[in-house]
């Protein structure tokens, strides 16, 4: 890997973010920049491709290349974006809303496929940007401007939802502990293959400023725990099924071949074969029911 002599203030753009204050996203980007200093990944060789939402801000934010695609996108642009250019280190971002809801499809492809990209996901159980409705992860039976009487659909656990397709690496933190998060960031990062990184990002203006001390009381550390095995999915499954508490850290990964892997077997098997194509005697001709072939148009 190429290195620089870059700090993680650099990695910054000079773009003010506008969250509201005491947004756990500030935290997002200072460990994001913060990864890519330990990595002394040039800000050049970064691509970090974002959907809509108040996480998907962050682009922006950052000093390298990015994308700000439409609304649950992010993937499979990231997807492409690694296939094509294999040499970028290439990162998803957005929120729980983007991710598990209208871009939820997309994450079941882009794990079993184990394109080489890191997915952050920015999780503050609400939709933030849209005024406060429920988003899959909102708590059951939570009050939100969407669910008066209480919300009454069973939350997404993400990191059950990531396990449960098949994910090389699942790993869980929060901007409460910017050092760890950072850590985790690295980890994904380093991963071969699709990386999982769910992060409990407190929204003060739609989750109450209590949510802070709410995530201090219950957050752990699963590597200080016994039985601890990020090679063991039995293990890990233990740990993401742990509901009264928020375990933090890497749950599970595992080596496996990435879709760039699987692309280069197909090149060599090609070896050296040409495709030829004639593109006219591709067009499809229909029947021209009598009428000239002036008259007829064909595509292409």
């Amino acid at each position: 890997m190429i290195m620089n002599n870059l700090k993680a203030k650099d990695y910054i753009s000079s773009l003010k973010p506008i969250w509201c204050p005491g947004c756990g996203d500030y935290g997002v980007l200072n460990a994001i920049a913060m990864a890519f200093e330990e990595l002394s990944i040039p800000p050049e060789k970064i691509a970090v491709i974002s959907g809509i939402g108040c996480s998907s801000r962050l682009p922006g934010y950052l000093n390298t290349y990015g994308f700000n695609s439409i609304h649950g996108r992010a993937l499979p642009i990231a997807c492409g974006l690694k296939i094509a250019r294999d040499d970028l280190t290439v990162i998803a971002v957005g929120g729980d809303g983007d991710g598990f809801s209208i871009g939820g499809g997309h994450l079941s492809h882009a794990i079993r496929r184990n394109v080489d990209i890191s997915y952050f996901i920015m999780d503050n159980q609400i939709y933030g940007l849209t005024k406060g409705q429920a988003s899959p992860t909102t708590p059951f039976g939570d009050v939100t401007s969407t669910t008066s009487y209480g919300n009454i659909d069973t939350p997404i656990w993400p990191i059950s939802f990531t396990l449960g397709y098949g994910a090389t690496f699942v790993a869980q933190s929060t901007p409460l502990d910017i050092k760890h998060l950072a850590t985790m960031m690295v980890e994904a990062i380093k991963h071969p293959g699709f990386a999982f990184v769910n992060i409990i990002s407190p929204c003060v203006t739609y989750r109450g400023k209590e949510m802070y001390q709410y995530i201090r009381d219950r957050m752990y550390y699963i590597d200080k725990e016994e039985g601890y095995d990020p090679k063991d999915l039995q293990a890990a499954w233990r740990f993401a099924n742990d509901r009264e508490r928020i375990p933090l850290g890497v749950f599970y990964k595992k080596e496996a071949d990435t879709y760039r892997d699987r692309i280069d077997r197909v090149k060599e098997k090609l070896g050296s074969k040409k495709m030829d194509i004639e593109m006219e005697k591709l067009a499809f001709v229909p029947d021209t029911g009598g009428l000239g072939e002036k008259d007829v148009f064909i595509p292409g």
